[in-house]
């Protein structure tokens, strides 16, 4: 039983070699990310005759090479969640905390739970890219979202009481309505300039000639708001500067998104699991790719439970004598992109309750909010449903296709 402890950092880690009683063979020693340094590593554990095991905690995307590398010399090598080595560690008074007592402590982590069983699901390059196009979408929208904030913080100086009126970004086109209109017309005096027929003509024809269906109505709430509103900013070169420049960032940003997320559809329509988890109630070609991205192989969870925990929406027990915890939140001791998801994808049964009638989902919700359960508690413990139901099916598929 030989333990390799990995501490990870960027660029480089600190690396200790234990075997059983606390003897150790290798003191804690610094090993660049390189094919170099590694080949040096590599060749110090194959003079083992003993097996080899090798633990590193997972930290974004810093453990990636040594541990692509190491795999790939066929050595067993487990990712373990930071927590966990976290209160492993944390056993003692004092608790000090260098590079070199982490290594050691991973080590000696990995012989302690030598026996645990753990299941490594290796992955193909698909899955792996359709995971980083999915988290560079969750952290592009979060982009876009801080975009957002910054345009409307201008119209409320130039065109306030227009939010919600106009469209917003749309996920399947990629096209922005409130964004366009704004661009053109960018400040109130731009329409007011015009008596309301004749600004109804004028956005009768920016919405051809933009793709978008023209309304009479909207057009005669926007000139209705912008004759009754307030702009604190005058008219100027300057003011048009900073309400396009805003937008026109924004729209790279939406161009991004629309990219990634079309990208991620062409990968996930190559997956066996595509066409069962599209035909789900709730999910569309925005949520279903980014779905499939983020939990991957489900076989790779030993239950539904365990997929529920990832996705942080559990609520773990609480005992204690004759004590019984009853009114438990949920964890959030997982993905927080799962969570979004989930969000999104009940937020859409709700929307569409006559449509998804009969779903076991959106029966479960409404039963939820029958029983007086709030809105989020009750998505929250649909969207637990959903996942049942979404590791059920898709094993099963991918079972019958490894058959």
């Amino acid at each position: 039983m030989i333990s390799v402890g990995v501490d990870v950092s960027k660029g480089k880690s600190t690396i200790c070699i234990l075997k059983p009683y606390g003897e150790v063979i290798m003191s804690p020693r610094d090993y660049e990310h390189t094919q170099s340094d590694l080949k040096k590593l590599a060749d110090q554990l194959d003079g083992f005759e003993e097996e080899v095991h090798v633990t590193m905690e997972a930290t974004g995307n810093y453990h990636f090479p040594i541990a692509t590398y190491l795999k790939k010399k066929d050595y067993y090598v487990r990712i373990i969640n930071p927590l966990e080595m976290k209160r492993y560690r944390c056993q003692g008074i004092r608790n000090p905390k260098t590079d070199s007592i982490d290594a050691t402590m991973i080590a000696q982590y990995g012989i302690d739970s030598w026996f645990r069983p753990f299941h490594d699901c290796v992955e193909d390059n698909e899955r792996i890219e359709l995971k980083a196009l999915g988290m560079q979408y969750f952290k592009t929208m979060k982009t876009r979202q801080d975009r957002c904030l910054v345009l409307e913080s201008v119209i409320d100086r130039t065109l306030p009481g227009i939010g919600g009126i106009l469209n917003d970004y749309d996920k399947h086109t990629g096209k922005d309505k409130k964004s366009d209109f704004v661009y053109d017309f960018y400040h109130a005096d731009k329409i007011t300039v015009y008596s309301e027929n004749r600004f109804c003509d004028r956005y009768a024809s920016w919405s051809k000639k933009k793709g978008y269906r023209y309304r009479e109505k909207e057009a005669r709430q926007l000139y209705f708001i912008a004759k009754d509103s307030i702009p604190t900013l005058p008219p100027s070169e300057n003011t048009k500067l900073i309400v396009q420049d805003a937008v026109k960032i924004l729209r790279e940003v939406d161009a991004s998104l629309y990219d990634i997320l079309t990208r991620m559809n062409e990968i996930a329509k190559g997956l066996p699991e595509y066409a069962t988890v599209m035909e789900m109630k709730g999910v569309g070609i925005s949520i279903g790719p980014r779905l499939i991205a983020e939990i991957g192989d489900p076989r790779r969870f030993h239950n539904a439970k365990a997929l529920i925990a990832f996705a942080g929406i559990d609520a773990p027990p609480y005992q204690s004598g004759k004590f019984m915890g009853t009114e438990r939140h949920m964890s959030k001791r997982g993905s927080r992109v799962m969570r979004k998801i989930g969000y999104e994808l009940m937020d859409t049964i709700n929307k569409h309750q006559k449509l998804y009638a009969g779903d076991p989902v959106c029966d479960y919700f409404l039963t939820k909010r029958a029983e007086g359960k709030k809105y989020r508690v009750a998505m929250f413990a649909a969207f637990n449903k959903f996942l049942r139901i979404y590791h059920s099916k898709v094993s099963s598929v991918l079972n019958e296709r490894d058959i």
